[in-house]
Protein backbone atom coordinates (compact mmCIF):
# COMPACT_ATOMS: atom_id res chain seq x y z
CA UNK A 1 0.00 0.00 0.00
CA UNK A 2 1.36 3.39 -1.15
CA UNK A 3 2.19 6.19 1.31
CA UNK A 4 -0.21 9.26 1.63
CA UNK A 5 1.86 12.17 0.14
CA UNK A 6 2.67 15.03 2.61
CA UNK A 7 2.27 18.60 1.77
CA UNK A 8 5.20 20.15 0.66
CA UNK A 9 6.79 22.26 3.22
CA UNK A 10 7.70 26.13 2.89
CA UNK A 11 5.94 28.65 0.98
CA UNK A 12 2.88 27.50 0.10
CA UNK A 13 2.37 27.50 -3.77
CA UNK A 14 -0.11 30.23 -5.04
CA UNK A 15 -2.89 29.33 -7.09
CA UNK A 16 -5.92 31.10 -8.62
CA UNK A 17 -8.61 30.07 -6.35
CA UNK A 18 -6.32 32.43 -3.77
CA UNK A 19 -5.83 35.48 -5.96
CA UNK A 20 -9.70 35.27 -6.43
CA UNK A 21 -10.34 36.39 -2.80
CA UNK A 22 -8.41 39.65 -3.07
CA UNK A 23 -8.57 41.39 -6.27
CA UNK A 24 -7.57 44.66 -5.20
CA UNK A 25 -3.72 43.45 -4.73
CA UNK A 26 -3.70 42.07 -8.36
CA UNK A 27 -4.55 45.10 -10.30
CA UNK A 28 -2.30 47.49 -8.86
CA UNK A 29 -1.31 49.81 -10.94
CA UNK A 30 2.02 51.86 -10.51
CA UNK A 31 1.28 55.93 -9.20
CA UNK A 32 2.21 58.31 -11.63
CA UNK A 33 3.25 62.05 -9.81
CA UNK A 34 1.33 64.83 -10.89
CA UNK A 35 4.33 67.09 -11.05
CA UNK A 36 6.45 64.91 -13.13
CA UNK A 37 2.82 64.53 -15.94
CA UNK A 38 1.99 67.88 -15.80
CA UNK A 39 5.29 70.05 -16.47
CA UNK A 40 3.10 73.40 -15.98
CA UNK A 41 1.88 72.44 -12.70
CA UNK A 42 4.43 73.97 -9.85
CA UNK A 43 4.57 73.79 -6.05
CA UNK A 44 4.54 77.29 -4.76
CA UNK A 45 3.12 77.81 -1.08
CA UNK A 46 0.95 80.75 -1.94
CA UNK A 47 -1.47 77.93 -3.89
CA UNK A 48 -3.22 76.29 -1.10
CA UNK A 49 -5.39 74.51 -3.31
CA UNK A 50 -2.75 72.42 -4.53
CA UNK A 51 -1.13 72.07 -1.63
CA UNK A 52 -4.34 71.08 0.27
CA UNK A 53 -4.47 67.91 -1.77
CA UNK A 54 -1.49 66.96 -0.16
CA UNK A 55 -2.63 67.00 3.72
CA UNK A 56 -5.19 64.78 5.84
CA UNK A 57 -8.28 66.63 7.48
CA UNK A 58 -6.01 66.76 10.61
CA UNK A 59 -3.00 68.58 8.88
CA UNK A 60 -0.52 66.06 8.65
CA UNK A 61 1.33 65.64 5.55
CA UNK A 62 0.11 62.50 3.01
CA UNK A 63 3.10 60.29 2.47
CA UNK A 64 4.47 59.86 -0.90
CA UNK A 65 3.63 55.87 -0.92
CA UNK A 66 0.17 57.38 -0.99
CA UNK A 67 0.22 60.31 -3.59
CA UNK A 68 2.28 58.69 -5.80
CA UNK A 69 4.43 61.75 -5.65
CA UNK A 70 8.16 61.25 -6.54
CA UNK A 71 11.11 61.59 -4.06
CA UNK A 72 11.79 65.56 -5.54
CA UNK A 73 8.88 66.34 -6.07
CA UNK A 74 7.88 64.87 -2.30
CA UNK A 75 10.70 67.36 -0.56
CA UNK A 76 9.61 70.13 -2.42
CA UNK A 77 5.87 69.92 -1.38
CA UNK A 78 6.98 69.27 1.93
CA UNK A 79 8.87 72.15 2.44
CA UNK A 80 6.32 74.39 0.86
CA UNK A 81 3.33 73.24 3.01
CA UNK A 82 5.69 73.95 6.09
CA UNK A 83 6.61 77.43 4.91
CA UNK A 84 2.62 77.87 4.08
CA UNK A 85 1.90 76.22 7.89
CA UNK A 86 4.55 79.19 8.99
CA UNK A 87 3.11 82.39 7.72
CA UNK A 88 -0.61 80.70 8.62
CA UNK A 89 -1.66 79.86 5.32
CA UNK A 90 -2.30 76.19 5.92
CA UNK A 91 -3.44 75.10 9.82
CA UNK A 92 -0.71 73.06 11.52
CA UNK A 93 -3.66 70.71 13.28
CA UNK A 94 -6.86 70.51 12.87
CA UNK A 95 -9.83 73.01 14.74
CA UNK A 96 -11.54 71.80 17.53
CA UNK A 97 -15.10 70.99 16.55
Amino acid sequence: MPRPTRPERGKPKRNVAADDKFPARRRLRRKVCRFCADKKALINYKETRTLGDFITERGKIIPSRVTGTCTWHQRKLAAAIKQARSIALLPYAATRI
